[in-house]
């Protein structure tokens, strides 16, 4: 009896570990770890490679569970996503010849490296222009060198290079003894200086003159220190010499309508009228709101006020009594954002430039969140900012979008989006708010 009391248990033992994986190993390449069992092993892959990490959880079965981290990271590697900074050097119809920048690992394997373009997206890049590539597996030992590119974009990172160009006049532009902005977006990087834009959107783009470290990259928040601060009205810039950078920690304020921004399109020039009946109060306005805006519009969306003034759309922040409906709408993984929000526009009836413009300024603030609950208010927007235009305009088109950060998925009902044709003098608005 006692022996067949033991059965059981061996097999239960036998089982145990056959099945049961044992932590066996973390590794000094960024914390890998791994755990194994007599029919398979789990890897909890954490391994630097270059500027950034390798990140998944893999199962191994027999007989690859018997392999060596090392034999089952070259099995990984070709997974692994790479990019690189270089300099577009020629065009050879569907392929393209780069030249990795100055301190990119790519240029110790090659100082031209060759890629396809023919499944790429289009990115306007032409010769000259800087381009961060992304691709996976290694780089083919060639000349130039040949690498599988996943894609490419133009980029804003142009620490290996200084600008040159004239920003502003200084014997024209007004001069600022005191601060005129405080938390800014990094948006271009030069090693000489680098541009930014206001977190709470202000119609002028920023030139910050001196070095800064390379932890710092194109999208991060800071607020800065700064002397010598010119205002060029006319061109909507300004220039400062940079003192102190660091870290900024603003968020937006809830209930508080962000840039919405209103474009004007007339079929021919024609003078607008447009005002404003807000339930709340106006915050900020440009051109200044005295009573209403007074505009001439061109087709193509250009506005000019009495002085001669030119300006891209009608801009204005407020703080609303709405109450938004969260109820219905989206819930989007940060990261899958940028796709989202580029069909959805299009949906509701935005252009490819109007679509970008609201696309700069929220994502920066939504793609970091684990989920984002997005839905678009119709009238409980359009009856808290309420838009009389004359002329009247044959389209109208409004789109606001409140948005919640969330850490986990959120059932919802799903929002039917549709929007009118735009035919006629066309009037249309975007704007947005983050909901606490």
């Amino acid at each position: 009896m006692k022996k067949k009391r033991w059965i059981p248990i061996a097999i239960i033992l036998l089982l145990a570990i056959l099945v049961i994986p044992i932590p066996s190993g973390v590794y000094k390449d960024g914390g890998t770890r791994e755990y194994t069992a007599l029919t398979y092993k789990i890897v909890d892959w954490n391994r630097l490679t270059g500027d950034t990490t390798y990140d998944k959880t893999k199962v191994y079965f027999f007989p690859y569970n018997f392999k060596s981290i090392d034999s089952l990271w070259y099995m990984e590697e070709e997974q692994v996503e790479h990019s690189f900074t270089a300099t577009v050097m020629e065009f050879n119809g569907t392929s393209v010849v780069v030249e990795p920048v100055e301190g990119e690992e790519e240029l110790r394997s090659s100082d031209q490296i060759s890629f396809s373009i023919k499944e790429l997206e289009h990115i306007g890049a032409e010769i000259g222009s800087v381009v961060e590539v992304f691709y996976t597996g290694g780089i083919m030992e060639s000349y130039p060198a040949k690498v599988h590119v996943t894609g490419w974009k133009l980029s804003n990172n142009l620490g290996h290079v200084a600008f040159t160009d004239e920003w502003i006049n200084k014997d024209t532009a007004e001069k600022y003894d005191t601060a005129i902005f405080s938390d800014i977006v990094i948006t271009k990087i030069y090693s000489n200086c680098f541009f930014a834009e206001t977190v709470v959107p202000m119609p002028y783009q920023i030139k910050l003159n001196g070095t800064i470290a390379d932890k710092w990259c194109v999208g991060d928040q800071v607020i800065c220190t700064y002397e010598n601060t010119y205002y060029d009205e006319e061109n909507s810039r300004v220039e400062a010499d940079m003192l102190t950078i660091e870290e900024s920690d603003f968020e937006l304020e809830p209930g508080v309508a962000y840039k919405p921004v209103i474009y004007l399109y007339p079929e021919k020039q024609m003078d607008v009228s447009v005002r404003l009946t807000l339930d709340g109060r106006l915050t900020c306005t440009y051109p200044a709101y005295k009573g209403g805006w007074e505009v001439t519009a061109m087709p193509d969306g250009t506005l000019i006020d009495a002085k001669g003034q030119t300006y891209n759309y009608l801009y204005w922040e407020g703080e609303t009594f709405a109450q938004y409906d969260l109820s219905k709408g989206f819930c989007v993984r940060g990261e899958d954002t940028a796709a989202f929000l580029e069909e959805v526009l299009a949906k509701l009836g935005l252009t490819r430039r109007e679509a970008n413009e609201f696309i700069v300024y929220w994502l920066p603030l939504m793609e970091q969140n684990k989920y984002n609950i997005i839905s678009f208010q119709t009238d409980t927007y359009t009856d808290a900012a309420q838009l009389n235009i004359h002329p009247a305009p044959d389209t109208l088109i409004r789109v606001f979008m409140a948005w919640q950060a969330a850490d986990e998925y959120v059932e919802l009902s799903e929002q039917e989006l549709s929007a009118p044709k735009r035919t006629g003098f066309t009037v249309v608005e975007w704007g947005g708010t983050e909901v606490k």
